[in-house]
């Protein structure tokens, strides 16, 4: 196994070891957000019933408020008769009394389920006010989760980088480097020498069979010609 082999194994288990460490916070605040929707699904759950309470109780209360009503106006109607002579005074004074009994006793439930409504109902804004704290840090608690794997991802990757960047040997690698450019130019310097030498042996040789050749054709013409003209012999 070669050293970068052997490096970058080294780099990667280093690098677990990191990312099983950075999972804890991970792990927890996903813990964390299960346990918050845990708690907003019991509060809305409450929330819920608190409402129908409260919707409940108020219908209860308004329609206790309309019967009073309804009770004073047959007291009234039982008294116009009586005054209009349609019914005996005795009978008229005591069924309307009965009237405003049940007038007092329904304007007495008004008021106590009135206030029972009015308690559900500000008991229900609370509860929903929690839940609506509950969403926001639900939102908050992901949002940072999201963040926190990047950033784990990110830091995680740096240190792999950093830590191969560290353990390289630059001097080691500059010295190859070196040694390589050396033999790349010895080599370049002897392939210039040796088509020099093939150079000047080809020239060589051309000079050699031109001298064997002898004169050409034309110039040993020439050459008899002037020999004559100036009586050389041969």
């Amino acid at each position: 196994m070669s050293i970068f082999k052997r490096m970058f194994k080294f780099t990667q288990s280093e690098a677990h070891a990191a990312m099983d460490k950075i999972e804890d916070p991970i792990k927890m605040t996903e813990q964390g957000i299960r346990d918050l929707q845990q708690d907003m699904k019991s509060a809305m759950t409450g929330l819920a019933e608190v409402k129908g309470m409260s919707i409940n109780t108020r219908k209860q209360s308004e329609f206790a408020q309309k019967r009073a009503q309804e009770y004073e106006k047959k007291a009234m109607l039982l008294l116009q008769k009586m005054q209009n002579g349609e019914l005996d005074p005795a009978e008229a004074e005591r069924l309307a009394t009965s009237a405003l009994n049940e007038k007092e006793t329904q304007a007495a439930e008004y008021v106590r389920l009135a206030g029972e409504a009015d308690h559900h109902e500000k008991l229900a804004a609370q509860l929903q006010a929690n839940v609506n704290k509950i969403k926001s840090t639900i939102t908050s608690y992901q949002n940072d989760l999201t963040t926190l794997k990047a950033r784990s991802k990110t830091a995680a990757a740096t240190k792999r980088i950093n830590e191969q960047v560290a353990q390289i040997d630059s001097s080691g690698t500059v010295a190859m480097l070196e040694k390589m450019k050396a033999k790349v130019e010895a080599d370049e310097a002897l392939a210039t020498a040796y088509g020099e030498v093939a150079s000047m042996e080809t020239s060589v040789d051309d000079e050699l069979d031109k001298a064997l050749q002898g004169p050409s054709a034309g110039q040993s013409e020439q050459l008899a010609a002037l020999k004559a003209k100036m009586g050389i012999a041969g």
